[in-house]
């Protein structure tokens, strides 16, 4: 049993928090939202008092932060400063790669071990511990987080040296968000041809047209497997979350001269469908801005 400092208790590190409470390990766990730490000690979790309070006498540190400004602040302004010299500091967010760089550096000049590894699966994946972790690290601390974050999720892969989870992350969620893009087009051009909607599925999920965002994710309802769009798009990645995720992989693309037309145009459509009031819908609810049924 390992003693954890947890950080992060929202949609999804709660549920982090909890399964690795489930397995066993001691977990210390503080956010400034008292419900969420309601919800850890039901979970298993011990609540404390700040971030400070949950690393000082932990094993491995992990945290789940809305963005790089609370990375920083936190790791600066708390744990740095609190983490015994042996701990290992796990930071889960997704935030921009040269903020992870910053942090990991720090931490290396302090004598501290830390990765990124942000993850892939939304809310649904975290509580089941189904994650997909990209970590970002030396190759020995890497193997020390291993068997921590597998108690989270389902699959563990280093993608490389510091920054590069949160590379591995924001390439991954364009393409996933140009896809979805693309994948609500498709359905939405099908139904105006005269398709019936099923049939599509059943025919382009076998063909060339398959993705993860058609056969796992399907923005229809009552078409595939369940999904958010069978629950008028409520739960699963929130729009505000995928928008955050293009604008932080359009400003890596701009730092690093490559050419994203396709990245840069959902993020405009995510714009204008936050712009319109589908901020807190899940991602796949695109295709109502993109069909012309969409109202706030």
């Amino acid at each position: 049993m390992a003693t954890i400092g947890f950080i992060g208790l929202g949609n999804m590190g709660g549920g982090m928090a909890a399964n690795l409470a489930k397995n066993g390990h001691d977990v210390r766990a503080f956010d400034l939202s008292a419900e969420a730490l309601d919800r850890a000690k039901a979970a298993g979790c011990l609540p404390v008092g700040s971030a400070a309070e949950a690393a000082k006498e932990a094993e491995f540190v992990v945290t789940m932060l809305p963005a790089g400004k609370h990375v920083q602040s936190v790791y600066e302004g708390e744990l740095f400063d609190a983490v015994p010299a042996s701990a290992l500091l796990i930071d889960c967010s997704t935030i921009d790669v040269a903020t992870a760089k910053a942090v990991g550096a720090v931490a290396g000049a302090k004598g501290l071990a830390m990765v990124d590894a942000p993850v892939s699966g939304g809310i649904a994946a975290a509580n089941g511990g189904t994650l997909t972790f990209m970590v970002g690290g030396a190759a020995e601390h890497f193997a020390r987080a291993e068997p921590i974050l597998a108690l989270m999720g389902k699959a563990v892969i280093h993608a490389g040296g510091l920054g590069s989870g949160q590379a591995a992350k924001i390439a991954n969620n364009m393409l996933l968000g140009a896809t979805m893009i693309a994948t609500c087009e498709a359905f939405t051009l099908a139904a105006k041809l005269g398709l019936d909607l099923q049939t599509f599925y059943d025919i382009s999920s076998q063909a060339s047209g398959q993705s993860w965002s058609m056969t796992s994710y399907c923005p229809v309802p009552g078409v595939g497997p369940e999904t958010p769009a069978d629950r008028d798009y409520e739960g699963g990645f929130a729009s505000a979350l995928m928008l955050k995720d293009l604008k932080l992989a359009i400003g890596a693309a701009q730092d690093a001269g490559a050419s994203v037309p396709m990245g840069a145009n959902a993020e405009a459509l995510y714009q204008a469908f936050a712009n319109l009031g589908g901020a807190s819908k899940d991602f796949s609810a695109i295709i109502k801005l993109l069909d012309g049924s969409w109202s706030a």
